[in-house]
């Protein structure tokens, strides 16, 4: 540590407990995080004990004081010392409210930051850039019933009329019990968020003010499970004792929400949860959290929370007669890596997340020696006019990847270009486009 950052952290009222570890607060918590209660009620706690003991911290426990949906991650310096770190979980939007009145210091979100909330938060930085935004895991929101309902899949188009109350009986979809029971998170969640984006708005739906709305994602799904005419959504480790369905969203394949449709966003339902950091912080617990949320020990967390990691792994995939030749060849001789990388909204730029990720795919690649003529990238598109432009875009997203990869050494097999072939959602909205301009990566 410099001498002026040592400076800098002594005038915050921070004291270094020594040159290798985070400074400690003299007062007051290390780090207070609010937000998403999907991050807050398990995963982010799990994050921070696994940053304490890192620092190399005695006694870790949680201390949940009287506010529901709040509690503390406590450690102990061998000096004796106590580092308090609070987490407050009641939806995605506290998060970003507490942010812009400084009762936080950083924002867990299941959803990305809104423009208006971008712009309320402009005074702390740009909350865009790939140092603000931290995609942590991934998740995917699951359709779930009572285990004894025989309905076995739904489309995104019946969802939302089911969940604006325009599909009122099971008897309707196949299935039976009667009138259908609707459960939703409340208005502050950012799972509620998501499944509105996903769901609902795109076909200019809203939630039936018949749904029993909960906080508590645990609490949701049991009442689900306890209930043969309930349907619900909620975060993937949630899931519990209920059933999940396979969802399709246009000419998408119906999918269930299986950890590896869901790491590489295929998922229909699939989304990405983040940290959000302010540029302009000066609290270090705050970057060290997110940098190891990142690290291979942090996406273990994420993995034993029940979410999906970003660890890259190489997955066989089943040829069948629905992929084009081409695709059935590639997958009988080679392996797909659990990753796709995607891009900015309007642009040919990769997002965020794709940043991040090239680092764990150029780590998968040469840990495995595949930097000679062992990867094939693949791109997708969506829907054009002109098919041939569709094929051409679709190469040149792939192109794109190449040069990334083509900078630290890898010499790549192959480029191929789907165009429009194979959607993972519907190209009928900006998201199911966006989802369908991808490539993927695969492995000899």
């Amino acid at each position: 540590m410099t001498l002026r950052v040592l400076c800098v952290f002594l005038l915050s009222g921070w004291l270094s407990v020594s040159a290798a570890a985070l400074p400690i607060p003299e007062n007051g918590p290390a780090l207070r995080i609010q937000g998403s209660n999907t991050i807050g009620a398990e995963l982010g706690p799990a994050l921070v004990e696994g940053l304490l003991q890192q620092q190399g911290l005695l006694k870790i426990h949680r201390e949940t004081p009287d506010t529901a949906n709040e509690q503390r991650i406590v450690g102990q310096t061998a000096q004796g010392q106590r580092v308090i770190i609070e987490v407050a979980a009641h939806g995605s939007s506290t998060g970003f409210t507490a942010l812009k009145n400084a009762s936080a210091d950083l924002a867990a979100s299941s959803r990305e930051i809104k423009d208006s909330e971008l712009l309320a938060l402009q005074a702390l930085g740009d909350l865009k850039s790939p140092a603000a935004e931290q995609v942590i895991a991934i998740d995917g929101l699951a359709i779930i019933l009572n285990p004894a309902n025989p309905v076995e899949q739904l489309n995104t188009e019946q969802l939302a009329r089911i969940f604006a109350g325009e599909v009122k009986t099971w008897e309707e979809l196949g299935g039976r019990g009667g009138a259908i029971h609707l459960y939703a998170r409340d208005d502050q969640s950012g799972t509620y968020d998501t499944f509105k984006e996903l769901v609902l708005s795109r076909r200019g739906k809203s939630l039936s003010s018949a749904a029993k709305r909960f906080e508590s994602s645990e609490q949701l799904s049991d009442a689900v499970s306890a209930d043969p005419q309930g349907i619900g959504f909620i975060g993937l480790p949630y899931v519990r004792q209920a059933k999940a369905v396979a969802i399709a969203d246009g000419a998408s394949q119906a999918m269930l929400p299986l950890n590896s449709l869901i790491a590489t966003e295929d998922y229909p339902l699939s989304r990405r949860l983040f940290f959000y950091l302010p540029p302009d912080s000066r609290n270090p617990w705050a970057q060290a959290l997110a940098s190891f949320a990142q690290s291979p020990e942090g996406q273990a967390i994420v993995a034993a929370s029940g979410f999906v990691s970003q660890t890259v792994q190489a997955m066989s995939v089943a040829p069948n007669a629905l992929m084009p030749e081409g695709y059935q060849s590639l997958s009988r001789h080679a392996q797909r890596l659990t990753v796709n990388f995607r891009f900015a909204e309007g642009s040919a730029s990769l997002d965020n997340k794709a940043r991040q990720d090239l680092a764990r795919v150029l780590d998968y690649i040469k840990r495995h020696g595949k930097t000679e003529r062992a990867v094939t990238l693949v791109g997708f598109g969506d829907l054009k006019d002109d098919p041939a432009r569709a094929d051409l875009l679709s190469k040149l997203r792939a192109m794109a990847v190449r040069r990334e990869l083509v900078k630290d050494g890898v010499v790549i097999r192959e480029v191929r270009g789907f165009g429009a072939l194979m959607p993972v959602a519907t190209n009928s909205a900006d998201e199911g486009r966006i989802k369908n301009r991808r490539v993927e990566v695969w492995v000899y």
